[in-house]
């Protein structure tokens, strides 16, 4: 009977002792704490890059990558020192901002509407030479957008000076590795990084 008691004792401690010792070897291994908050953070930045997918998905330019947004730039490094932009510059700027963005967010709702008019068009069984009329409106739209776009970095490189644009460039490039690293960082976190599947 003792050996009984004794037995189950020792499968009874082994059996709280053995899963501490795993967790534990995972935490040496810097693999702890993985559970829930990892999962949640995997979560947000899933989120986050479906987000970012829909505004391309959404974008009103026939350009949708490759060339910088200025403004949004420069309004990410208003106060900036190292840029350096005077009072002068800095009402200029919003001036260039403000007529860009409203000729961007005039043609926008009307950009998606006729590419989901088409979409769903096509969906429905509509023959293409049907939806040519509309798919060349649709690219007059992202065309007049575009030429938006290539107004305003004409116009903000005019109110620039050289160094101020050089700046501005540099930091761009840096954000786009730092977004890189951060998209790898996701891949690793899914484990889809190294070699690994």
């Amino acid at each position: 009977m003792i050996k009984k008691i004794t037995f189950a004792s020792v499968t009874t401690l082994a059996l709280l002792v053995l899963p501490a010792q795993a967790e534990g070897m995972k935490c040496q291994a810097g693999k702890c704490g993985a559970g829930m908050m990892g999962k949640a953070k995997q979560d947000n930045q899933m989120m986050q890059k479906k987000k970012m997918h829909k505004m391309k998905k959404g974008s009103p330019f026939l350009i949708k990558h490759g060339l910088p947004h200025l403004t949004t730039m420069i309004k990410q490094n208003w106060d900036d020192v190292k840029l350096a932009l005077t009072d002068e510059q800095k009402t200029k700027l919003l001036t260039v901002r403000k007529e860009t963005m409203g000729a961007v967010m005039k043609l926008k709702p009307e950009v998606t509407a006729l590419r989901q008019e088409i979409i769903q068009a096509s969906k429905a069984g509509t023959k293409a030479a049907d939806l040519k009329e509309k798919v060349e409106k649709l690219a007059d739209l992202e065309a007049e957008a575009t030429m938006v776009h290539l107004n305003c970095l004409d116009n903000s490189t005019k109110i620039l000076d050289e160094k101020q644009l050089a700046y501005l460039m540099e930091k761009g490039k840096e954000q786009k590795m730092m977004k890189k690293m951060k998209m790898k960082g996701m891949k690793c976190a899914s484990g889809k990084c190294g070699g690994q599947k």
